[in-house]
């Protein structure tokens, strides 16, 4: 307890290392195909089908929010039409992973951390070693790997939802012409930035997935133990996403946008 209230910036590096290991080593076992099919199906319902009515929500009043915001400042200097084009190019590049990826983050990534960390203080997490099963096969693999799988498909659905609704408010309250819209909409729209989104998505559903299994796994004692842990995972899940977006906008700039 001293050691880590006294070395903060040592503490924060040996979770950095330890997490990249778990990552690492979850890697390896996806890879290997050493974890159960039976848990992967259970893992991807957990995660894509039980979240749908959050995703949808989030995207639903994302769009109609930015809509109806937007609108006020384009129908200013007489551009309504361009209102939903940057709806679109918004969400697909950057709202729609973050938003979602928060979203998975409050949801699953404490039942995650909730999970494991009970098992850890139930000593289940020792009795798989004791039974020479790992951890990382058993409990972490099918987790990462649906949440891989999981995660781009919610973005894209909470992208799309995003425009329905948007349109809606904007045809519908705003009087607009539906034909303009879209047009703006797909002319201003790339694939590029789509792909940007996706590929958001898949980055932060790695980081999502591995630190919420790392906080469970090396939780402390006791409820109280399995609590901090909980709210840890969904700290610093959020605030990593958060930061890496920075970095990973930055990247992905250069490499699909400058590259057009």
């Amino acid at each position: 307890m001293g050691r880590s209230a006294d070395n903060p910036v040592k503490e924060a590096l040996a979770d950095l290392g330890s997490v990249t290991v778990l990552f690492l080593e979850s890697l390896r076992s996806i890879a290997a195909k050493r974890f159960r099919f039976r848990d992967l199906v259970e893992q991807i319902h957990f995660i894509g089908v039980k979240s749908q009515s959050v995703v949808l929500l989030t995207g639903a009043f994302t769009g109609m929010v930015m809509c109806a915001q937007f609108y006020i400042q384009f129908h200013k200097v007489k551009m309504d039409s361009a209102v939903m084009s940057v709806v679109s190019v918004a969400m697909a590049r950057e709202l729609g992973a973050v938003l979602t990826s928060l979203m998975i983050a409050g949801r699953v990534g404490a039942a995650m951390a909730a999970q494991l960390g009970t098992m850890k203080v139930t000593e289940q997490i020792d009795a798989l070693r004791t039974l020479a099963t790992s951890p990382v096969d058993y409990l972490v693999s099918p987790r990462l790997l649906a949440m891989f799988i999981s995660l781009p498909l919610l973005t894209a659905e909470a992208i799309a939802i995003s425009l329905v609704s948007g349109m809606v408010v904007a045809v519908f309250l705003l009087g607009l012409d539906p034909v303009f819209l879209w047009s703006n909409v797909t002319f201003y729209t790339w694939s590029t930035d789509i792909w940007m989104g996706l590929i958001k998505a898949f980055i932060f559903a790695g980081i999502i997935a591995t630190i919420a299994c790392h906080k469970g796994m090396h939780c402390g004692q006791g409820a109280e133990g399995v609590g901090k842990a909980t709210t840890e995972a969904v700290v610093a899940a959020s605030i990593t996403i958060l930061v890496s977006n920075f970095f990973v906008t930055l990247v992905l700039n250069k490499l699909l946008i400058y590259q057009e």
